[in-house]
């Protein structure tokens, strides 16, 4: 039998770090620097840029992403937050040859407590970026400040600061990117017939009435034309004709000295993996 071998604890402790790093390099060996940039938070939150692959429709606009995780129970919010809550603000003014950065939105969730009913996400949430360069022939360092909320059974401003170049290379395709592309409501009108659409769009005085058609639960939301409305969320009614769903508000939350009257709402209509955005001109 062969004798045992008693190591000193200080060596054994030096052989385990060594392990975990070579763990932690061999993990990290599949995404490249240039894919994502480093983590910028809390153990409540924190957000990175992605980049994705490119667009390959022959023009220079770029694909990219602005991450967010969220530690299990905490929120962030949509950019209408609801009763509640601190839409995000994303900006990009310190990146250099970019001429255009446009965010857009993943469909959000209802999300209620005790503080109210708010709009937002948990547990994670990417916004698709649409970067156009000034000068087409060269990189684009994107340079994120982001200001946010987190909430759980407190609210807390947060911040998040971020910088990734984008060459226009193929890019490893991040799932998360993918993801929150796939989430991007698609434009639709009032009276479509799909699998997910709003057929009609009635007023009663200040109540306004929306049925909506899906396979499954559905959530609606409405904004205004501006920042400055704040539309109550729809909530679920009786009364809709077979195989739809209602949904009413009331139209409170208009700014001071705004009318009704000939106002272009947007409803965002959530219901399973489809989601649709509908413009809507009131009478």
């Amino acid at each position: 039998m062969s004798p045992k071998l008693h190591l000193p604890r200080a060596a054994i402790l030096a052989a385990n770090f060594v392990v975990m790093v070579a763990a932690s390099v061999a993990a990290a060996a599949p995404a490249r620097a240039a894919d994502a940039s480093e983590w910028d938070g809390d153990q409540r939150a924190a957000v990175r840029l992605i980049a994705g692959m490119p667009r390959g429709d022959g023009n220079a606009t770029r694909r990219a992403g602005v991450e967010i995780r969220l530690a299990p129970g905490w929120k962030t919010y949509w950019r209408y937050p609801g009763d509640a809550g601190v839409p995000p603000r994303f900006d990009f003014s310190g990146s250099r040859n970019l001429k255009a950065a446009s965010v857009r939105y993943p469909a959000p969730h209802v999300l209620s407590d005790e503080s109210g009913t708010s709009i937002g996400y948990k547990n994670e949430v990417t916004f698709p970026l649409l970067i156009v360069p000034e000068d087409a022939s060269k990189p684009v360092t994107l340079a994120l400040k982001i200001d946010y909320a987190v909430c759980d059974k407190i609210c807390i401003p947060a911040e998040g600061k971020a910088e990734l170049a984008l060459d226009g290379t193929p890019q490893a395709e991040y799932l998360a990117l993918a993801h929150g592309e796939a989430r991007v409501p698609t434009p639709a009108k009032v009276g479509d017939t799909a699998a997910l659409s709003i057929r009609a769009v009635t007023r009663e005085g200040k109540r306004v009435l929306v049925d909506v058609a899906a396979a499954s639960p559905a959530e609606l939301f409405a904004e205004g034309p501006t920042e400055e409305w704040a539309l109550p969320v729809p909530a679920a009614v009786a009364g809709a004709p077979a195989g739809l769903q209602r949904f009413a508000f009331e139209l409170d939350g208009l700014p001071s000295g705004a009318s009704a009257a000939g106002a272009e709402l947007r409803f965002t209509a959530v219901a399973g993996a489809l989601a649709i955005e509908v413009p809507f001109r009131l009478d």
